[in-house]
């Protein structure tokens, strides 16, 4: 289950310990503004990349349920998927993304809005889901904060 382990925990950082979900986020923002230099992500590329690791997320977490229990902290991958969705979109400057962080964190450690019934869903799906719709509430929030020139 080696692949699964570092998919699920982003290449180990679901093992830190309190604080991962955080950080998993943060480093996601940090590979958002690397692999799209120009400070916006492309509808497709954008498309692909949160299909791709929400799949990855899904299968792996599906697995290491069994092994880690329902949820658990080491998986972060959910975490990830949630900040890519959270910017999608969205231009990658930094008062609009450390405004995504910190709204997203919020969003997904208190899950207000029905966050929570994403928990609900069986293995996987349930680990992801709270975190995507978290994502989506997060993206929403600074689109319309973007509209009325906040930023």
């Amino acid at each position: 289950m080696f692949i699964e382990k570092c998919i699920a925990s982003f290449f180990g950082i679901g093992y830190i310990g309190k604080g991962a979900g955080s950080i998993a986020a943060g480093v996601s923002i940090l590979l958002l503004m690397w692999i799209f230099p120009d400070r916006m992500m492309g509808k497709l590329e954008f498309a692909v990349l949160v299909a791709l690791i929400c799949i990855a997320g899904i299968w792996a977490s599906s697995k290491l349920v069994v092994l880690w229990g329902k949820d658990p902290q080491k998986v972060v991958i959910d975490e990830v998927a949630g900040m890519f969705l959270s910017m999608a979109g969205i231009p990658l400057n930094w008062p609009e993304v450390l405004a995504g962080f910190i709204l997203f964190r919020l969003l997904d450690i208190f899950k207000p809005l029905g966050i929570r019934h994403g928990e609900k869903l069986k293995d996987g799906w349930g680990i992801m889901a709270d975190d995507l719709i978290a994502g989506f509430y997060t993206n929403i929030i600074l689109r319309l904060s973007i509209f009325l020139g906040v930023f």
